[in-house]
């Protein structure tokens, strides 16, 4: 058998509101409860496992979308009156990135309720 990650814990204060948060961005839905989990089940059926936890680092979590996704994603973004950024640092605010080593590649970062770096990032060719 292949290696394939299964799923990741992601710390949140508010599990429910936090998956709710990004589920809503990426167009998912929230999954039924498992234990004290609260699921987002990807494309790839990769699970987003939202456990509460008071105090913990934020992380990084980026998402490859289609160029149709991104854009609707994109769109819940601004709608929502969320702050993105064209890079990691969040210096560069309202903007998308464009890669040139990803001819078409274009790519943006939020924060989430946590503080946890959301990307979303199109394949490019």
């Amino acid at each position: 058998m292949a290696v394939e990650l299964n799923h990741t814990i992601v710390p949140a204060h508010d599990p429910q509101t936090s998956a709710k948060f990004l589920a809503e961005i990426l167009g998912l839905t929230v999954d039924p409860p498992v234990a004290h989990f609260t699921p987002v089940t990807l494309a790839n059926q990769v699970t987003l496992d939202y456990d509460h936890v008071d105090a913990f680092e934020p992380h990084h979590y980026a998402f490859m979308v289609s160029e149709q996704e991104f854009d609707a994603a994109l769109a819940r973004i601004q709608d929502g009156g969320i702050t993105y950024y064209g890079d990691p640092a969040c210096q560069e605010e309202g903007q998308i990135y464009r890669s040139k080593s990803y001819k078409g590649r274009r790519g943006t970062y939020f924060r989430d309720p946590n503080r946890h770096l959301m990307e979303i990032l199109t394949p490019g060719t």
